[in-house]
């Protein structure tokens, strides 16, 4: 609401009180990946950074829930269930009950669908807060077996590193096109404060562009629209949104040292490879278990990055902006067997360089 309400300040308010309610609990919703209706068609790419901030809260809202309750500690699935629960159905009924107050001629939500939508994500969020509360997240992990358990971390690392990569990318593609971004941005005469509302709306959405800028180093890349594509070897792309951000999407293909950035994602594997190893070889486990804890690590880094890719993406509207962002599958397939490849290489060199080390 205050984004919404400051973008209106920088020009002649055009909206009332009660319209910068509504745009901003649409805003809310969409964070959420709700898709909301507008005159130009359906938008449902969630900005990432709101969404990890709700996601936050609401863990912390199992987390207090459980201990309410009495289930702190006490590794009871029924009670870091039913917390979870609870959580999700007052969120379920916040979600449906903003709908409601969104609806209109301009922009309108789908009560059911913004209430499923919010119960699923409290249910989900509100678990992962409770679990470790009660001491069930501890009990599970420490069951399982050792390789199962570090591939999980290792591949969560894994996928983490490869985030980091696409942050980087998206950060130096806007901050080389800076000039063009300023233009965008000053193209809105919005004044200071409607021009600051949008470099905030474009940092609600960084995480998304870091999410594109992984998939653009894995391979797959991203579509700014129907039949487009932007990757390493091939970028097609027509008109596009007037958003600053959106200034740093590559001309063309790269050439000569720009084919580097293929193994950005390979080395950031194999340093979660090398990891991996040396927290392993504090017992001398050997090889074979080493290298299960690597297979494991490349699955779960495909699906964590597939999840993201999915996460990140959405309609901009209809018509050729109905499709934007990365294709799931393929983000998880190439990144599973990069994830796989770069940690089974680092943590077997690393193996073998620690081994040779102490048998000298």
């Amino acid at each position: 609401m205050v984004l919404v309400g400051v973008a209106q300040l920088g020009d002649a308010p055009q909206l009332s009180i009660a319209g910068i309610v509504r745009y901003g609990l649409g805003g809310w919703l969409l964070a959420h990946g709700v898709p909301l209706r507008t005159e130009l068609g359906p938008v449902g790419i969630a900005p990432l950074a709101l969404a990890g901030f709700a996601a936050w809260r609401v863990a912390r809202a199992g987390v207090h829930t459980a201990r309410a309750v009495g289930g702190r500690r006490g590794r009871s699935p029924g009670v870091a269930l039913s917390a979870a629960v609870a959580v999700a159905v007052v969120y379920a009924l916040l979600g449906a009950g903003a709908a409601g107050l969104v609806g209109g001629a301009q922009l309108a939500v789908d009560p059911l669908r913004a209430g499923l939508t919010l119960g699923g994500f409290g249910l989900a969020a509100a678990l992962a807060g409770a679990l470790p509360t009660t001491g069930l997240s501890a009990l599970v992990l420490r069951r399982l077996p050792e390789a199962v358990g570090d591939g999980m971390r290792t591949g969560t690392v894994a996928a983490l590193l490869a985030l980091a990569v696409g942050a980087a990318l998206a950060g130096l593609a806007v901050a080389l096109a800076g000039g063009e971004a300023t233009e965008t941005l000053a193209s809105y005469r919005t004044g200071v404060l409607g021009q600051a509302a949008i470099a905030l709306l474009c940092l609600a959405y960084a995480p998304n562009l870091a999410v594109w800028g992984a998939s653009y180093a894995l391979g797959p890349g991203f579509a700014v629209g129907a039949d487009t594509v932007v990757t390493i070897h091939e970028v097609s792309v027509g008109a596009m949104p007037a958003l600053p951000v959106l200034a740093g999407l590559p001309s063309g293909p790269l050439a000569g040292a720009g084919g580097l950035l293929l193994g950005a994602p390979l080395a950031a594997a194999m340093t979660a490879g090398w990891l991996l190893a040396r927290r392993r070889l504090r017992g001398d486990p050997g090889w074979l278990p080493l290298l299960g804890a690597a297979a494991v690590a490349g699955p779960v880094a495909g699906g964590l990055l597939g999840l993201a890719a999915w996460a990140s993406a959405g309609p901009l509207g209809a018509g050729r902006l109905a499709v934007v962002g990365p294709v799931p599958w393929q983000v998880a397939a190439v990144g599973a067997g990069i994830a796989l490849l770069g940690v089974l290489v680092g943590a077997a060199a690393t193996r073998a360089m620690l081994g040779a080390r102490s048998s000298l």
